[in-house]
């Protein structure tokens, strides 16, 4: 690999993104920026309430109790209380294990590291929900700048890009609401860069949800040390032996700088309509829409043929998965399970969908073909009917994207239907309530407070 010559702008790439951070104001933000915070905030709030009670938050809680330090913040959709970098860690965990949580157009899941670190130092010490907001949009915008710097080629290594620039976004969110200076700032993205971790290999285990979780730790430690004067190099994303050569082939430092304070990449965020991975979204659009238009029963169904993006076959293609973690990266089960049960929600991601006999005898009958221009995004679906009919459905752009963007009472109702199996309706309209109306509440660490169970 060439490492290119930089400008002298591009030279400081660090300091750059640190200047910005330090020196932008609440005021800066455009107002529908500050309510896709709160669209955001009310998502992330649904994904950790909907896997609070999972297998892989309870082993982590099992395993990290025993350590917790004071109770300074809370462990959501749990009765228990922890510090705050443990909080950071288990709120980051659940609410990316359903797979069910935002999805910026092109990269990273933005929320799922930040504000677990935002949350908990709300928390911990007082600050208001525009200060919340505020370091919210700016943590998302550092981490997307800086994973889209070496995205795809990251990507295509093996790294899990939630995880290695979820970091910076939970230091730089966690920065600003410190009051960091530029070089405290630029410290915290130094001490950010050299905990960047997370393997795609790991996905359709545990360890997949832990990769925001130990960003969210991370970042937030990052922050906490820098501002106690723990240096790091303040070339951090752009030197030789920094974050953007060592992780990628390819480092466009302009990504990060570029425009600045121009445009809010929380803007360019999606939410997911069903509870997998987003490249598998269109041809379950397709599968359901089919489902409902003709009354489908999967005793008519004699096969069903996808054609499919090359990320779809790079990330979902478990043929025979076993566990409700794999059914999530099986494009196979998601078209099954969405025939059989009319939906692709959390409950059709479990263990016991997967093993559903129903469901295994129709994901034997799903096939893919592979269409190497097609988009991300898109996908088509043929359904073989047993009495010769031919079904066929291409949906251009999925539920959920920019382009088909969920609404506000969309959201609202993914966040009841996950919230429901913790908590009592009336506790989580007044969580919803919280999400919707935080840029005016006088302590942040309100929205946080809610999210304890008995």
């Amino acid at each position: 690999m060439t490492t290119p010559t930089l400008s002298p702008d591009q030279q400081e790439v660090t300091r750059i993104l640190a200047r910005y951070l330090v020196a932008s104001r609440y005021e800066d933000l455009p107002a529908p920026v500050v309510h896709e915070a709160s669209r955001g905030l009310l998502n992330w709030y649904g994904c950790a309430l909907g896997a609070a009670r999972h297998a892989t938050v309870q082993a982590a809680l099992d395993a990290y109790r025993p350590f917790f330090g004071a109770p300074q913040a809370q462990v959501v959709g749990r009765p228990d209380r922890a510090d705050i970098l443990h909080a950071a860690l288990l709120n980051g965990i659940s609410s990316h294990v359903l797979d069910f949580d935002d999805t910026h157009y092109r990269a990273v899941h933005p929320s799922a590291p930040v504000l677990p670190a935002v949350l908990a130092l709300c928390e911990w010490r007082k600050f208001s929900g525009r200060d919340l907001v505020h370091a919210y949009a700016l943590g998302v915008e550092a981490e997307i700048r800086i994973g889209l710097s070496v995205f795809p080629e990251h990507y295509d290594r093996g790294w899990h890009i939630t995880g290695t620039a979820g970091v910076f976004g939970a230091a730089a969110a966690a920065g600003k609401l410190l009051g960091l200076d530029e070089e405290r700032m630029a410290w915290a993205l130094g001490i950010a860069a050299t905990q960047s971790a997370g393997l795609r290999e790991m996905f359709g285990s545990m360890c997949k949800s832990l990769h925001p979780g130990k960003a969210a730790q991370n970042g937030l430690g990052a922050a906490l040390m820098a501002q106690h004067g723990y240096t790091s190099s303040t070339r951090a994303l752009e030197a030789k032996r920094g974050f953007g050569h060592v992780m990628s082939d390819r480092f466009d430092p302009e990504v990060i700088t570029g425009n600045l304070g121009g445009q809010y990449e929380l803007m360019r965020n999606m939410y997911k309509p069903f509870a997998c991975g987003l490249v598998q979204h269109a041809v379950i659009d397709a599968c359901l829409q089919l489902r409902k238009e003709y009354a489908l029963q999967p005793a008519q169904i004699e096969a069903v043929h996808a054609t499919v993006g090359p990320l779809v076959l790079e990330l979902t293609a478990k043929t025979e998965p076993t566990t409700g973690l794999e059914g999530k990266f099986s494009v196979y089960h998601a078209l099954a399970a969405a025939l059989v049960y009319g939906a692709a929600g959390e409950a059709q991601f479990s263990t016991q969908s997967v093993l559903n006999p129903e469901v295994v005898a129709l994901r034997k009958r799903v096939t893919t073909t592979l269409d190497p221009h097609m988009r991300k995004l898109e996908g088509r679906v043929r359904i073989v009917l047993k009495d010769g009919r031919e079904l066929d459905r291409h949906v251009p752009e999925a539920l959920g994207t920019l382009a088909r963007p969920m609404s506000d009472a969309d959201l609202e109702e993914k966040f009841h239907g996950l919230a429901a199996e913790v908590m009592p309706r009336e506790q989580a309209q007044r969580v919803a309530d919280a999400c919707w109306k935080v840029a005016g509440l006088q302590d942040a660490g309100e929205v946080a407070r809610l999210g304890a169970t008995a």
